[in-house]
């Protein structure tokens, strides 16, 4: 039966996917990662070399068998750019076809912008990224900030910047740069750059935590992201808080966002101005102990022992200024969650740091670009 020329298409894509993760990298290991027969692997395998897509060098000698060749990606065949952005900074990354970071930018946002603002915004600094660069751009994925509907590529609502509502960013953007773009939510891009380029590259079921402007969590099960079915997977913010469900409970991310978490452990007013540098702040207090340590500490575990409880992940990975706070931070709350949940002594709560920085959202969006490519001749 002749193959259509769609799944022609995406077979190719997922060759050059599992290649560039490092997950095979020979005719071997593709075929079986793939489940089809050593010959026709073969045969996708020589098409892409034909196209300069594949590079095929060496021998690779395992501990048992024949060696292997090699296979490469190469970096020529064009590039993806990544942005991620909120109300106050937009940050930038161009990748090449490799998945090699040839670009990071960040850049201040204007205040007050509204959403024809922040749209004006994103089209220049892709222009002008765009005119540096000799290759084709090949995609674009887009971390947007509130909720974001993925099928569509329209950003739902963000109330930080005025008259962001149902923004239709992927035709938007299509429309301008004539390539496939792709859209999501900005914590869930960050969650796609853990899985590309972080420090636990073989996990498949982890936990972004997002204590940011405001407070949320991104979820990858079995390798893929969790959207929801009303994309809002992961706006454990919106939770009412105290979790006791007081009539008089406000919502969670007022009180556990890295702006009011600093407030608290800095022993300030809630209402109180906090510094534009909020790593370095978090940094300043880190090796203090007020009263407030100890409160914090209990409502990040109680929090993070649901979601562990919830979703059971290997690993849950703390992103945005709260990681200035350090590996203690984190076992203080592993540690307080055993207490509060006797059933996390068995399925513990694994929190780290990640060990990425504050370009995570822009490297998880080209990760997006890079996920979604497919070969335009077959």
């Amino acid at each position: 039966m002749r193959q259509k020329n769609s799944d022609l298409r995406q077979l190719l894509a997922s060759t050059v996917l599992q290649v560039r993760s490092g997950r095979a990298t020979s005719r071997t290991t593709l075929a079986r990662a793939l489940g089809i027969s050593a010959s026709t692997m073969g045969i996708y395998v020589d098409q892409l070399i034909a196209t300069g897509h594949l590079h095929e060098s060496g021998l690779d000698h395992g501990l048992m068998g024949r060696p292997k060749r090699r296979l490469s990606i190469r970096s020529n065949p064009g590039w993806f750019a990544g942005v991620e952005f909120n109300a106050d900074r937009l940050q930038l990354v161009g990748v090449d076809f490799a998945g090699l970071v040839i670009h990071a930018e960040t850049l201040p946002l204007p205040e007050n912008m509204d959403a024809a603002d922040a749209k004006n915004h994103l089209m220049e600094v892709l222009a002008r990224l765009c005119s540096r660069q000799s290759t084709p751009l090949l995609g674009l994925g887009v971390g947007a900030p509130g909720l974001v509907n993925t099928e569509s590529g329209i950003a739902l609502r963000y109330s930080f910047i005025k008259g962001w509502e149902n923004i239709p960013l992927k035709s938007f953007l299509e429309e301008k740069l004539s390539v496939p773009v792709t859209v999501e939510s900005n914590l869930r891009a960050i969650a796609l750059a853990e899985k590309w380029f972080g420090s636990h590259r073989e996990l498949s079921d982890y936990v972004v935590v997002g204590p940011r402007s405001g407070f949320g969590i991104a979820c990858v099960q079995r390798g893929r992201l969790i959207q929801g079915a009303h994309y809002a997977a992961g706006e454990i913010g919106l939770w009412p808080w105290p979790l006791s469900g007081d009539t008089q409970a406000t919502e969670m991310h007022r009180v556990l966002s890295a702006p009011m978490t600093y407030r608290r452990l800095a022993g300030i007013a809630e209402t109180a101005p906090v510094p534009q540098d909020l790593y370095t702040a978090m940094l300043s207090i880190k090796s203090e102990r007020h009263p407030q340590w100890d409160d914090v500490i209990t409502d990040f575990a109680r929090v993070l022992g649901c979601v562990q409880l919830l979703l059971d992940p290997r690993i849950c990975f703390l992103h945005g200024p709260l990681t200035a706070l350090g590996e203690s931070f984190c076992s203080a709350i592993m540690e307080a969650s055993r207490g509060i949940a006797p059933a996390l002594k068995d399925i513990r709560l694994s929190l780290v740091c990640s060990q990425l920085g504050d370009d995570a959202g822009a490297l998880g969006a080209a990760s997006l670009a890079m996920e979604h490519w497919l070969p335009k001749y077959v």
